[in-house]
C-alpha cells in the first residue's frame, strides 16, 4: 500500500468505479468522488494526496477544479482524464497546473505510471534550479523554426493552424514537433508542455 491516496473525481459511477478497482487491486489507497464541487470541499482535507479527475463533467470541470484548487493554495499533483482530448485542452489543463493528460480508453499501465509520476510532486515541490538550467540548456538547441512550433504548441495550437501560421505544411510542423520531443527528451505532450512552462517559455 502506498503512503498517500488517489482521489477519482468523475461524475460517471462506472468510470470511478472500475478506475478506483484496479487502482485498489494495484495496491493504491483509494477515495472516490462524484464531483468537482464535491472534492473541492473536501480537498482542504486531503494530506499526501494525488488528484485524477475527468476533463468533462457538468457545473465544474476537472480544468476549472485545477484552477480553484490554485486558488485556495491547496497543492494537489494533478492528472486530468477525458474521452474527448485535443492539443488545446492538454495545454489549457497543463497551464492550469495538471501534470498530465490522458486520453480515454487507456490501459492501466498509463494511469499508473501518471500516478507514479505525480507522486514524485509529494516529496519534490517544485522544478529546482538545477531542472530547470537542464531544460533551458536543452530549449537553445533548438532551430528557430522549432521553437516558433513550440511556443505555437504550448499556445495550444494545433497542427493545421501551425502550418498555416508559419506557411508550411502539417506534415513539416509533424517533423519539427517530432525533433522538438527529441530534443527536449520529452516523453509526452503533456510533459513538453509542463518543461516549457516551468523554464517560462511561452508564446511571444
Amino acid at each position: 500500500m502506498t503512503d498517500y491516496t488517489v482521489h477519482i473525481v468523475d461524475d460517471e459511477e462506472p468510470v470511478r468505479k472500475s478506475l478506483a478497482f484496479m487502482l485498489t487491486m494495484n495496491g493504491y489507497a483509494v477515495k472516490i468522488h462524484q464531483s468537482a464541487a464535491s472534492f473541492l470541499s473536501f480537498a482542504p482535507n486531503v494530506r499526501n494526496g494525488i488528484l485524477v479527475t475527468d476533463l468533462r463533467m457538468p457545473e465544474m470541470s476537472g480544468v476549472d477544479l485545477i484552477r480553484r484548487l490554485g486558488d485556495l493554495k491547496i497543492r494537489i499533483p494533478s492528472i486530468v482524464i477525458t474521452g474527448h482530448g485535443d492539443v488545446p485542452m492538454a495545454v489549457e489543463a497543463m497551464k492550469a497546473g495538471a501534470l498530465d493528460f490522458i486520453e480515454k480508453p487507456f490501459e492501466d499501465f498509463v494511469i499508473i505510471e501518471a500516478i507514479e509520476r505525480a507522486s514524485e510532486q509529494l516529496s519534490v515541490p517544485e522544478a529546482d534550479v538545477d531542472e530547470i538550467r537542464d531544460i533551458q540548456e536543452r530549449l537553445h538547441t533548438l532551430s528557430e523554426r522549432e521553437r516558433q512550433v513550440l511556443s505555437a504548441v504550448v499556445a495550444g495550437l494545433p497542427n493545421k493552424s501551425i502550418a498555416y501560421d508559419l506557411d508550411i505544411s502539417p506534415r513539416t510542423v509533424e517533423v519539427h514537433r517530432a525533433n522538438v520531443m527529441g530534443k527536449m527528451k520529452a516523453k509526452s505532450l503533456p510533459h513538453l508542455v509542463r518543461m516549457a512552462l516551468a523554464a517560462g517559455f511561452g508564446p511571444s
